[in-house]
């Protein structure tokens, strides 16, 4: 295993409280598919645009076969390194929150509290009411697809039920980016993994960090247009680097 410089170990080591942001790189050594690697499935099941999901059912219809479809393809994806490692952070009391653009809810299983993963595009284990936000399960809904070819709407409104993921066109979640802005600007270090940091306005978090004055790490396995504001860059698989960070994932040193 190629060791990670000890400049960018003793950051991680001498933080007190890290904010750790993390993208589909993260999840793609558990086996889930990222949206900008050649011949990715999701270049043949793009998600639909929310207003056209909106205003159109038969673009409803094919906005759910696209997603079970996805869903098929990763079943069964368990935490990697790279998410178990953040959960020995957290259980150090090192890891002040995490922000994540995933919406595969691994950093849940890994074992961090639900109410500390920011969820900044959603979840796709699950679906919501439009109207009044009631949650739904994913199994009736696709049975009911299944059987009917098209999901049944909101037992609790009426309304029209869509997985709990942000799709292009549809609003941030205003609660979770106040909450993702509030820790970026209170965190001594901020952590990038897996981010290519071109999805906007989440890729402006790493910079609210760096000018409320937190050092800022980007690990990702291709060059991002923030390296240059970096105090440290890896370019790499998360995996390895991040086993080096959870066996000195307990330590806090005074830089």
């Amino acid at each position: 295993m190629k060791a990670a410089p000890s400049g960018l170990l003793d950051a991680i080591a001498g933080a007190r409280r890290i904010v750790a942001f993390t993208g589909a790189g993260m999840s793609t050594e558990s086996g889930v598919p990222d949206f900008r690697t050649p011949g990715s499935p999701w270049m043949a099941n793009k998600p639909i645009p929310f207003e056209a999901f909106v205003s159109n059912a038969a673009a409803r219809r094919e906005a759910w076969r696209r997603k079970f479809t996805m869903d098929d393809l990763y079943r069964g994806a368990e935490p990697s390194d790279g998410h178990r490692a953040l959960v020995t952070l957290h259980r150090a009391g090192r890891l002040a929150g995490l922000i994540t653009q995933n919406i595969d809810g691994l950093h849940q299983a890994a074992g961090l509290p639900p109410d500390e993963v920011i969820e900044i595009h959603g979840n796709g284990t699950y679906a919501a009411c439009l109207e009044c936000r009631h949650r739904h399960e994913l199994g009736p809904i696709r049975a009911h697809f299944e059987a009917h070819g098209h999901a049944p709407a909101c037992t609790a409104c009426g309304g029209l039920v869509k997985s709990a993921t942000i799709s292009f066109g549809q609003r941030m979640p205003a609660e979770a980016m106040a909450r993702a802005v509030a820790l970026a600007k209170a965190c001594d270090l901020f952590l990038v993994a897996g981010s290519s940091l071109v999805v906007y306005p989440a890729a402006e978090l790493p910079v609210l960090a760096r000018q409320s004055g937190a050092r800022l790490v980007i690990i990702n396995r291709e060059p991002t247009p923030l390296d240059p504001l970096a105090d440290h860059v890896w370019q790499g698989e998360i995996g390895p680097i991040f086993r080096q960070i959870a066996a000195g994932g307990g330590e806090y040193r005074e830089n």
